[in-house]
């Protein structure tokens, strides 16, 4: 079985399920052909919109999707992204966190996909035939809790499993500003500082 590699996608607004003219929505639809040919025997996303006191683990046959964002077009409220869970890939990650010194890891066995997961997914995967699970993050931990987490699951990349983060580098809906307008330099600043951080292995 391939090694599978990790990778952390900015998924944008929930517009780009309905928005053909945001290019990330081009880059997700030629996921398969162009940036990641190898197909995984199930996926973990870890999404910034699942917050939980302690790592959370959905645990389910078959995954609902959630709309969990307010005052958008009627048509977003219509898709629907239901591909199988992974109930024995989640108990796998629990097992592994535990293993790492984690002290509880919970099981939601309702929860299926927010939109940090399905938005990306359906335009990677549209077949929706990959068993997904989501693991939630602690907001109030600081990065060596989520890093460390981060490293337990490392072996799942040897099972086949692909990892993926979502969420946005930034994100600051309060300080947006129309499209075209110049990136704010607080949010570069730290963009670049993340890229750097990255590049030389911080």
């Amino acid at each position: 079985m391939a090694l599978m590699e990790t990778f952390y996608l900015s998924h944008g607004a929930p517009t780009l399920a309905i928005d053909e003219t945001v290019p990330a929505r081009k880059f997700f639809q030629s996921w398969q052909q162009s940036a990641y040919k190898e197909k995984p025997s199930s996926i973990l996303v870890i999404s910034a919109h699942w917050e939980t006191a302690q790592p959370t683990v959905n645990v389910v046959d078959r995954n609902d999707t959630i709309y969990d964002f307010y005052g958008f077009p009627k048509p977003l409220y219509q898709i629907k992204y239901t591909p199988p869970g992974a109930p024995e890939l989640a108990k796998r990650v629990k097992e592994l966190l535990l293993a790492s010194g984690i002290e509880h890891v919970d099981e939601d066995k309702k929860r299926g996909l927010d939109h940090g997961a399905w938005v990306p997914l359906m335009f990677m995967y549209p077949e929706a035939d990959i068993p997904v699970c989501q693991l939630s993050v602690q907001s109030d931990r600081d990065g060596t809790h989520h890093y460390n987490m981060g490293k337990a699951l490392a072996p799942l990349r040897e099972e086949g499993v692909l990892i993926l983060g979502s969420g946005s580098a930034v994100h600051n809906l309060g300080s947006r500003l129309p499209d075209g307008s110049p990136v704010p330099s607080w949010a570069l600043e730290f963009d670049n500082w993340l890229k750097d951080a990255l590049i030389e292995g911080r």
